[in-house]
């Protein structure tokens, strides 16, 4: 038995007036997505434990059957795994966006969705220029996204994710303190926030940005600190021997190193709608003739969450429709040895509020040994109806590989 779990990152949303009270996964046209709920059955998965926010790094987790209470070590950690950067005991790691500010506000957590090239320019210079040489080191990763490195740093901080928090005063979000011990820690990094604001604001890359019109990256944003964590492999909790990871996304990427997968990169998949939707397609069919498990995860639909462009939502869960399951569908159908599909969200990412929430995720699972329900569509309110009910935890994976 071969298993594929495809996971369209941000997918659920709430209805919305404009497309006639319906969310996008209603709104959009998806027959390959309707064709898997009616050969499968569906349910809805709560991905996010009480007490812990909505980040994508929490319920890729649990949908891999982790306890993020007990494995996750925030962000940072994950994203230097991918990455290949080394992290001692004495050293913290925390995910660092560029950031675009305006009028003393976060305009967004993307700096207008750098590119990859810029945003390593203005990284290897802030790290030329640092100001506290020796105790923090910045790496650069994809588009906005990269890491920070701080020794002996303590991780009992309160920070803000940047896309949480589009049109506040940056000011009001400045890290904070849980513990005493922790003051040290936060006095650093508040100083570089504000210390990247002097250095960014005239550099070349931003001037150029700015006379095209585009957003300057001129504001760093570390958060989601953590130290190096500890996870068991895949194949030491579940019948997996072997299975790979494909994503464009560093944290995804990560969790996929700790739980033993290997990593797939796949040229010109971007983390948005312009991915290479085809190249993931085919690059999971190559690695399940191989290997046991392939989690393929889909930047796209969430990242248009978060710029709260509906259409832009529904113009990415249907080529996720037609460009990955329906591909993938097609070719395992000819397979000899049996493949089980699984299709679902991490966590909803709505249009209104631009940010993640903590409901409950629409999935649909298709396996041959599995009867299929009455479900006839894929979407966060024909879920509801399917015979998996509600599921918490772990329950999603072991279901999808047979141990429940």
């Amino acid at each position: 038995m071969k298993y594929i779990i495809i996971l369209g990152d941000g997918m659920a949303d709430e209805p919305i007036p404009v497309l006639g009270n319906r969310t996008p996964l209603q709104a959009a046209y998806t027959p390959n997505m309707d064709r898997l709920a009616q050969m499968g059955k569906s349910g809805l998965l709560h991905t996010i434990p009480a007490g812990m926010a909505p980040g994508s790094e929490v319920a890729n987790l649990s949908v891999l059957g982790y306890d993020p209470k007990i494995v996750l070590e925030g962000r940072g950690s994950l994203e230097a795994a991918s990455m290949g950067i080394p992290v001692e005991a004495n050293e913290m790691v925390m995910r660092c966006n560029l950031i675009s500010i305006e009028n003393g506000c976060i305009k967004n957590h993307s700096a207008g969705h750098i590119s990859t090239k810029e945003s390593a320019e203005l990284i290897r210079y802030l790290n030329d220029n640092l100001s506290v040489d020796g105790i923090a080191c910045f790496f650069p990763g994809v588009s906005y996204r990269h890491v920070l490195k701080i020794k002996d740093g303590n991780k009992f901080l309160k920070c803000t994710p940047p896309h949480d928090v589009p049109g506040i005063p940056f000011s009001k979000e400045l890290i904070r303190s849980e513990i005493p011990e922790a003051q040290v820690t936060v006095d650093l990094l508040n100083h570089l926030i504000l210390w990247s604001q002097e250095k960014l604001k005239n550099h070349p890359v931003n001037l150029k940005r700015i006379a095209e019109g585009k957003d300057p990256a001129n504001s760093i944003w570390p958060w989601s600190p953590g130290y190096k964590p500890k996870m068991q492999a895949l194949s030491e909790i579940y019948n997996i021997h072997s299975g790979a990871v494909i994503s464009a996304v560093d944290l995804i990427k990560g969790i996929g190193v700790y739980a033993g997968l290997e990593v797939i990169d796949v040229e010109g998949a971007t983390g948005l709608y312009n991915t290479n939707y085809e190249g993931k397609a085919q690059a999971a069919l190559s690695a399940l003739k191989d290997k046991d498990f392939v989690y393929l995860h889909v930047e796209a639909s969430d990242e248009a969450g978060h710029e709260g462009d509906s259409e832009l939502k529904i113009k990415t869960i249907e080529f996720l429709d037609s460009r990955i399951v329906k591909p993938i569908m097609e070719a395992t159908a000819q397979w000899d040895e049996s493949v089980a599909i699984a299709l679902l969200p991490d966590h909803p990412t709505p249009c209104r509020i631009k940010t993640h929430t903590t409901e409950a995720v629409p999935f649909v699972i298709y396996h041959p040994d599995y009867q299929a329900d009455n479900v006839m569509r894929y979407d966060e309110f024909s879920a509801q109806e399917g015979d998996f009910g509600l599921l918490r935890g772990d329950e999603f994976m072991k279901t999808f590989v047979g141990h429940l």
